[in-house]
């Protein structure tokens, strides 16, 4: 029985080689696919968890911008009234500057001329005093200081 398979040709044993070959490059691909098709089971799970969890994500994210939008709307309609109320009251300073400047400065003017006019003719105003005493006939130094030996 040995002989009969032992007798075997180089082109039997080539084909039994190759035949192996195959064997096992089909069980390395078998499982690599079965590695692959674990893969995309989990892809296709976190997929589906992160869209679970990023549609209420947008859905609030877009009723904040709705809100920011509305807020903004707002502060551009005030920042136009502070605008018109700006305008408004620089046209009513000018107005105002040129009624009542013109005369208030004369009234202010002629308020001065009449105190200077009254302050004249009163001792209203505090006499200097002088640094020297003067006594009849003679004038007195001011004290000086002694200089301190050190």
């Amino acid at each position: 029985m040995c002989r009969e398979w032992c007798e075997v040709s180089g082109g039997e044993v080539a084909g039994i080689l190759v035949a192996v070959f195959w064997a096992i490059l089909v069980s390395f691909l078998a499982v690599v696919l079965v590695r692959l098709a674990q893969v995309l089971k989990a892809t296709t799970k976190m997929v589906a968890d992160v869209t679970e969890q990023a549609v209420p994500l947008l859905a609030d994210a877009s009723t904040t911008v709705r809100s920011a939008r509305t807020q903004l709307d707002r502060v551009d309609a005030i920042a136009s009234d502070v605008q018109e109320v700006t305008s408004n009251a620089s046209a009513l300073s000018s107005t105002v500057a040129s009624t009542f400047g013109g005369p208030l400065v004369k009234v202010a003017a002629f308020g001065y001329g009449v105190r200077k006019a009254l302050g004249k003719n009163t001792d209203a105003a505090p006499k200097k005093t002088s640094r020297r005493t003067v006594i009849v006939g003679r004038t007195v130094p001011t004290p000086r200081r002694r200089k301190q030996k050190g």
